[in-house]
Order: structure tokens, then C-alpha cells, then sequence
């Protein structure tokens, strides 16, 4: 009874299902580092506001960590959950960000929303890119490689699309603003392409608030030594 619902949404093209999610990325992709594995073994993965509240960090720490550009990894502390280890987002210039940001949204804002989703990258050009990035010719990274099916129908009410790298102003930066996060159940294919001036793809799925269970979606973890391609 569950599935005719679906079939008629897509009949009517209304929204974008967990299947078609998948027919397009069968695998989605997350990179960490590696002294953050555990934690996301212990606890899942959790954006950075999650991982905030769950620290009990606040005032003035906690505005720098998510309202401020983290240009390195954070660590954090906790007498009862341990460590943890926030990734940077040295690829995003506050300044770059104040001057493609649409609808009067400012850096803080954007800073915001980012801090409260984890992030895949939807294929691995996105994957590569992100290797060939200065700041990660020099350090090791795992890559968790994500059933996107599984994820997608767990969590579908919270995944978002994004047609650009929402946390990089590196060269020409994208504009971006509200509408740069798209619920995966708001639009169709064929919007999405019409919404983005006729291209259909979608270069990051975020996940409100994030995956306590990860490990359930996961079917391999990649560990790219210091200086691999």
C-alpha cells in the first residue's frame, strides 16, 4: 500500500523519491578525518550544531565554532562523551561568502546553515575535487561510501539537495541562498532542471541535523594515506 503513492507522485512529477535519488547516486559520499572515525562509530554523524548541544559548548566558544569560518579542525572535550573533532571549512572565505549571498542573508547566516546538516557528496568528481584541494594534498582522509537507498528512505523527511558546493567560495563562487537547499520531496527532476536553467545535477545531499545510525548505511570506508590522489 506504501508503494502506489510513490509511483503516482512520480507519475505526476511532484517530488523526487528515495528510488529516483538513487537511480541517479546509488552511492553518496562523506569525507572525514581521520581522528573523527570514532566518534562517528560511537555516536553517528551529527552536524556541528548537534555536536554542540551534545557537548554542552556555549557562549562565546560556541559562536566561534558556528557562526565564525573554522580555517582548521576543532576539537572538542567532554567529561562524559569523550572527543571529537570538528572538520574546518577552510575552503569558504567569509569575505568571498558576503558577496554572493542572495535575499539578504549574511556570512552568519549562511555559516548557520551550514553547521546544521552533514553533507555527501553525490558522485565521486565531487570526491575527486575535493582531493585535488590544496588544503587535502597533504593530509589523510577516510571516505564513508553510503548505500544511497538505504539513507534516503530512512531519512527522506530531512534530506536536502544542493546544486552547487554549498562551503566553498574558492574562485568564482556560486550565488547562493534560501532556495540553494531544496527539500528532496518538494520538487521533480524535471523542476530541479527547469529551477537550475536546464541542468539536472545535484552535486551535495545534506541531512538536517544528521545520521545517529551511519553505520547502517554504510558499505565501505576508503583510507586515503597523506598525499594520495
Amino acid at each position: 500500500m506504501s508503494r502506489a503513492p510513490a509511483t503516482r507522485r512520480r507519475a505526476c512529477g511532484r517530488d523526487v523519491s528515495p528510488e529516483e535519488l538513487a537511480a541517479r547516486h546509488p552511492r553518496l559520499f562523506h569525507v572525514t578525518l581521520p581522528e573523527a572515525s570514532e566518534s562517528i562509530r560511537r555516536r553517528g554523524l551529527l552536524s556541528t550544531s548537534r555536536l554542540l548541544d551534545l557537548f554542552e559548548i556555549e557562549g562565546a566558544e560556541r559562536e566561534l565554532l558556528e557562526r565564525r569560518r573554522r580555517p582548521g579542525p576543532a576539537a572538542l572535550c567532554h567529561p562524559i562523551h569523550g572527543a571529537v573533532v570538528l572538520n574546518d571549512q577552510s575552503p569558504l572565505s567569509e569575505k568571498a561568502l558576503a558577496k554572493c549571498l542572495d535575499d539578504g542573508l549574511s556570512p552568519v547566516d549562511w555559516l548557520l546553515h551550514l553547521n546544521r546538516r552533514v553533507f555527501f557528496w553525490s558522485d565521486e568528481k565531487g570526491l575527486a575535487r575535493l582531493r585535488r584541494a590544496r588544503a587535502n594534498r597533504t593530509r589523510a582522509i577516510d571516505v564513508l561510501v553510503i548505500d544511497t537507498l538505504a539513507l534516503a528512505r530512512a531519512y527522506v523527511s530531512q534530506i536536502e539537495l544542493s546544486p552547487i558546493n554549498s562551503g566553498a567560495t574558492i574562485r568564482r563562487p556560486a550565488r547562493r541562498g534560501p532556495d540553494t537547499f531544496t527539500p528532496l520531496l518538494a520538487l521533480s527532476f524535471e523542476n530541479w532542471k527547469r529551477k537550475r536553467g536546464g541542468r539536472d545535477r545535484i552535486v551535495e545531499v545534506t541531512v538536517l541535523d544528521g545520521v545517529p545510525d551511519i553505520a547502517r548505511y554504510v558499505t565501505e570506508v576508503r583510507k586515503m594515506p597523506q598525499g594520495a590522489a
